[in-house]
């Protein structure tokens, strides 16, 4: 697979002829639009205006009426379910959002009334809580005066003296009294009353100790009359609340109809955009943008359609930043978008990675996980979601890179024996079968083979680390720097060729030639050393030479050395498995087995599901993308139709 080739289009259109082909181009999706030059506004062309801001403000109403819906009455279906399909035509008739946006604004005003409800419910339970502590005063509320004396409703703070406080009252006049009306453990509620004249000297010598005015504007009658009235007005929001939540429930049959408005106005959304990139005159408009080459002959049948004038060209390597990146996959490589996009696209010029990774990436995630139990899991949710959800796009991606990981798991699985860790084994003990009933054959065993396992995660990060080394010197022949592929890629060869035939005299073939291996590393050491120091000059030559020798010794090591996660995951798995069987064993009954056993591995599984997935991650991303890969691409973003509650139908 590759990076599909773009090309910069061009094209001119009749005016009247714009809403049309806009949407002929959102039904085609392979067409991105960019910002035209502002150059051009100096021959006249005018930037195209469009009602994006209004498009917007009608899909929140939408939005946020089928969210209404979801939270008063919530939508019952299947746990695993397709969307709905509907045909694109439909997400492209505008007249559809007409009705809807009735129904949504009738909605969100049921929504508004019970937030005013709402707030008079608080206000009502405010007043509850005020006038409290002044239940047992058979005073009006609004009494603040006679015609002769003033009335004060207030609190003072419960760790003042009330005494002190009553006799600062009685020194400012002789005609003033302090009543304690009730109390808690923070305050203390009085009521003060004293002759009209000396209201501001009583007021004076309530100030210090901290009393807070309070009052009841509003209300009449006594404080035990204000809390019926409020109680009974509590009752008669609690019923209109009720009401206007039952009108919500009535409108649950609307959620699918506000749903295929809310895709209907997304993709309206989508052509606006689209628009406010063109430019025009009076009878016509001027786009730009981008079309897969592979595109471009259906592109040229639809424009022949309207009378355009157009023209496609491949893109100057200037341009390359600029260019957008699509994929080109089949049913494997397209699993590893996601591992791709969680990283970065490629640069337009550079190389493809997917095709690349897919066999590394699936192959150590099987080694990682190695059981047949856990593989089979995943073989099965994969399968059942694709099934039940039809997924698509990065959905889909996920489901079908559940699905190879688990073969990959299953396989390196029945290499090692492991099913649920050694459940057989403990099943078997449990039973009463033989010693070794339930004991899998496998081609090694990571509990048991650990240097094995750790001597063949080396040798595959050797083979993974030269993969992107072959990969790196074939992309710079290409570019015509067959130099740079030799004294960097092709150095390391030959000093690798050297280490291994200098091994294989110490070990296992000592017929090879000793000094032949030594030749060829020594010879492979200065190429190392040569090709550092191309690019320095004088003093900076010297130091380069230690600079490469340390970068290349410690690089090396370093990525190889990463590759031992495959051997820890490895082990780790079934070190874990093997303890829950093991814990569930001790009972030696098979009921507190089983509920052990599912707790246990519930939890391996998904410690290892992630972790696995994480740390083959990083093997890809930094230790064999650093070899070779170029990152930096734009994603590929064409005016194209993207339900959000809906699925398209495919032809």
């Amino acid at each position: 697979m590759a990076i599909v080739k773009m090309k910069k289009l061009r094209l001119m259109a009749v005016r009247s002829e714009k809403d049309r082909l806009l949407r002929e181009l959102e039904s085609f999706g392979c067409v991105e639009f960019s910002e035209l030059s502002e150059e051009l506004s100096d021959e006249g062309l005018v930037r195209e205006s469009s009602d994006l801001l209004t498009l917007r403000n009608r899909q929140n109403t939408i939005l946020n009426a089928i969210g209404l819906l979801d939270r008063y009455a919530p939508e019952k279906k299947p746990l695993l379910s397709a969307k709905p399909q509907v045909e694109t035509e439909t997400l492209l008739d505008d007249s559809i959002l007409e009705g809807a946006l009735e129904k949504a604004s009738f909605i969100n005003g049921l929504e508004e009334k019970i937030k005013r409800l709402t707030a008079e419910e608080n206000r009502q339970n405010s007043l509850i809580e005020s006038v409290r502590p002044w239940l047992e005063l058979d005073l009006p509320l609004d009494t603040a005066a006679t015609e002769r004396s003033a009335v004060l409703w207030g609190s003072i703070p419960a760790r003042i003296d009330l005494q002190e406080v009553i006799s600062a009252v009685e020194s400012a006049s002789d005609e003033a009294e302090l009543f304690r009306v009730s109390g808690d453990k923070s305050t203390n509620y009085v009521l003060v009353v004293c002759i009209r004249e000396a209201l501001p000297e009583v007021q004076e010598s309530l100030r210090r100790f901290g009393f807070t005015a309070v009052s009841f504007t509003g209300e009449q009658g006594n404080a035990k009359e204000a809390k019926k009235r409020a109680e009974d007005r509590l009752a008669a929001l609690s019923g209109e609340k009720e009401s206007v939540r039952n009108a919500l429930v009535e409108k649950a049959p609307e959620r699918s109809d506000l749903k295929l408005a809310a895709d209907v106005c997304a993709a309206k959304i989508a052509r606006a955009e689209a628009e406010g990139k063109l430019m025009g005159l009076e009878s016509t408009v001027v786009m730009q943008g981008w079309v897969p080459a592979e595109k471009e002959e259906e592109l040229a049948s639809i424009l022949e359609g309207y009378g355009c004038a157009w023209e496609t060209e491949e893109p100057d390597p200037s341009e390359y930043p600029d260019v957008p990146v699509q994929l080109k996959n089949n049913r494997i490589t397209d699993a590893l978008n996601m591992v791709t996009n969680m990283y970065s696209l490629p640069a337009y010029d550079g190389v493809d990675p997917n095709p690349l990774m897919a066999p590394f990436f699936i192959l150590f995630y099987g080694l990682m996980m190695a059981d047949m139990g856990y593989g089979l899991i995943m073989m099965i949710a994969a399968l059942v979601a694709m099934a039940k959800i039809k997924p698509r796009k990065g959905t889909l991606s996920f489901c079908r890179l559940l699905l190879y990981g688990g073969i990959s798991t299953f396989i390196m699985g029945a290499l090692t024996g492991g099913f649920f860790g050694n459940a057989p084994e403990q099943i078997g003990k449990i039973l009463g079968k033989p010693e070794g009933w339930g004991v899998l054959p496998s081609l090694f065993n990571p509990m048991t083979d650990s240097m094995l396992v750790l001597i063949g995660s080396m040798v595959l990060g050797m083979i993974h680390l030269n993969t992107g080394m072959v990969i790196s010197a074939v992309e710079k022949v290409k570019k015509g720097d067959a130099a740079s592929a030799l004294w960097e890629e092709g150095s390391l060869w030959v000093t690798l060729v050297g280490i291994i035939l200098f091994a294989l005299n110490k070990t296992v073939a000592p017929a090879v030639p000793a000094v032949l291996g030594k030749a060829i590393l020594i010879i492979g050491c200065v190429m190392i050393l040569y090709g550092g120091t191309r690019g320095a000059k004088g003093f900076g030559k010297f130091t380069s030479i230690f600079g490469t020798l340390y970068n290349t010794l410690t690089g090396w090591f370093g990525d190889i050395l990463s590759y031992s996660r495959i051997m820890a995951l490895m082990l780790a798995g079934s070190v874990i498995a093997t303890v829950f069987n093991t814990i569930g064993g001790i009972a030696n009954n098979l009921v507190f087995f089983l509920i052990i056993f599912l707790i246990g591995h519930a939890l391996n599984f998904a410690l290892n599901l992630l972790g696995c997935y994480v740390h083959d991650l990083r093997l890809q991303c930094l230790e064999y993308f650093g070899k070779f890969y170029k990152d930096g691409g734009r994603a590929f973003a064409p005016l194209a139709v993207n339900p959000k509650y809906y699925d398209t139908v495919e032809n």
